[in-house]
């Protein structure tokens, strides 16, 4: 029987060499960051209450590490990171809030080591993680409310929902989830309605702008959402198709979580009593299976094709849930072999993350991101006398150029009818197709294949 000692220990380790394993191998292996990040980054030179893919938090955050330490990748990978482990510690938090040994607790944070959504995916920081400490956060403060009924708690809920609407629309389900619960039990928490109005206008007050700036954009990001999952252009067909296909990579995903469970069952017959009643599974079914449950309705009605790596907060409190209801059924004397199966996927993803970084050099995680920008640079020097300032193509490639040149230009996709706020002394490199901008530039041209640039500024 591990001790409570010994169980801190574990805890605070699994923390550290989480952070400190996910943040130093891509590191390493990486040339460039990945897409999402770069894009990101890209919006966060161009700050705005909103973007066309997606809710700006994302952005707000990466470019405050930008401020702090530059063009260096590690950063921005620690960044990754450092949003995960907070998504860890408040499921430790909320587990030790629903059982009275720790054991637990521990046991429902490391078996998240076998789903790849919390390590194999997490060195690109994207709206994705953006959500993960949201997430938890919102789910932990909620119980906190729940139970306390104190302002205090009901007005972090309301900020935590808030700023992961702000990381990414998805995050409503959680929302609606919480929201159903709370109606269920509503003769129970009749009292507590004031304080989630409370909670409700304090998430509005935080979303107002990005809700102000979604009206005078034509709802771009939600038009964007629906294209992505395929919802407008949809088949009669999709509303069963991509359910279906969503369930069977849910279960693949699933597959080493199910066989860590599997190892500390005991081996007599599995008795299984799901008490509805008892308030901490139907808590952890609200948080853990009715989200889910609700994007697949969403699939079945519309046809909306679920993408897998939309899932990535989903799965946070999975562990919380099979453990209070299978507890009964747990063997400790099996523990052994249990932190072994955990020790090696802990080992393995960064693993397989470092041998596919090494063997595969057609990843967008090689591009030549910094060497190109000194090229770009060079030529600039060669022919113009002041600075780049500002870089106009789409987020990667132009994207790139704004991360990695020293004056740090700022990023946009198109002018538009933007042209006459460019001022006379302010450098401009358009990045696109190198046919087409041969033809029309009228600076200096250069190609670095597949693009061209068209760089024009004061000689």
């Amino acid at each position: 029987m591990t001790s409570k000692k010994n169980i801190s220990k574990i805890y605070f380790l699994f923390l550290f060499f989480h952070l400190f394993l996910w943040t130093l191998v891509p590191s390493i292996s990486n040339v460039n960051l990945p897409l999402d990040t770069i894009e990101a980054l890209a919006w966060g030179s161009n700050l705005d209450w909103g973007f066309d893919k997606h809710p700006p938090f994302s952005a707000f955050v990466i470019e405050i590490f930008y401020t702090i330490f530059g063009s260096n990748d590690w950063a921005y990978y620690l960044l990754s990171q450092i949003f995960v482990i907070i998504g860890f510690i408040y499921v430790w938090k909320l587990s030790n809030e629903i059982f009275e040994d720790k054991i637990y607790s521990l046991f429902s944070l490391l078996i998240l080591t076998g789903i790849y959504f919390y390590n194999f995916t997490t060195p690109e920081f994207n709206v994705n993680v953006s959500q993960i400490p949201f997430w938890s956060l919102t789910v932990y403060y909620f119980w906190k409310s729940i139970n306390t009924n104190k302002k205090i708690n009901w007005i972090l809920f309301g900020v935590f929902s808030g700023l992961g609407f702000l990381s990414k629309y998805l995050f409503i389900y959680i929302l609606v989830s919480i929201l159903i619960y709370f109606i269920i039990n509503l003769k129970k928490y009749k009292k507590f309605i004031p304080n989630y109005i409370l909670a409700i206008i304090v998430s509005l007050a935080i979303l107002t702008p990005h809700f102000f700036w979604l009206f005078e954009n034509d709802f771009v990001t939600i038009f964007y959402g629906l294209n992505r999952s395929a919802v407008i252009e949809s088949e009669l067909i999709n509303n069963f198709k991509n359910p279906l296909i969503f369930l069977t990579k849910q279960m693949i995903i699933l597959l080493p979580f199910i066989a860590m469970i599997f190892l500390l069952l005991k081996k007599i017959k599995l008795k299984l009593k799901l008490n509805i009643k008892n308030q901490k599974i139907l808590f952890l079914i609200s948080i853990s299976i009715l989200p889910i449950f609700l994007v697949i309705i969403t699939s079945i009605i519309t046809g909306a094709k679920i993408r897998t790596m939309w899932m990535t907060p989903f799965y946070l409190f999975f562990g919380t849930l099979f453990f209070e209801i299978l507890r009964k059924n747990i063997d400790l004397k099996k523990i052994k072999r249990f932190y072994i199966a955990c020790l090696f996927f802990f080992i393995l993803s960064p693993s397989i993350y470092l041998w596919i970084s090494i063997n595969d050099d057609s990843k967008r995680t090689d591009f030549p991101g910094k060497e190109i920008a000194r090229l770009v640079q060079n030529k600039w020097n060669d022919n113009f006398v002041n600075d780049i300032k500002i870089v106009i193509g789409d987020e990667w490639y132009a994207g790139n150029l704004s991360y990695h040149l020293k004056s740090r230009p700022i990023w946009v996709n198109d002018l538009k009818n933007e042209v006459n706020k460019i001022k006379a002394d302010q450098g401009v490199i358009y990045v696109g197709n190198s046919k087409i901008l041969k033809k029309i530039c009228p600076g200096v041209f250069g190609k670095i294949a597949p693009v061209g640039y068209c760089m024009i500024g004061s000689k």
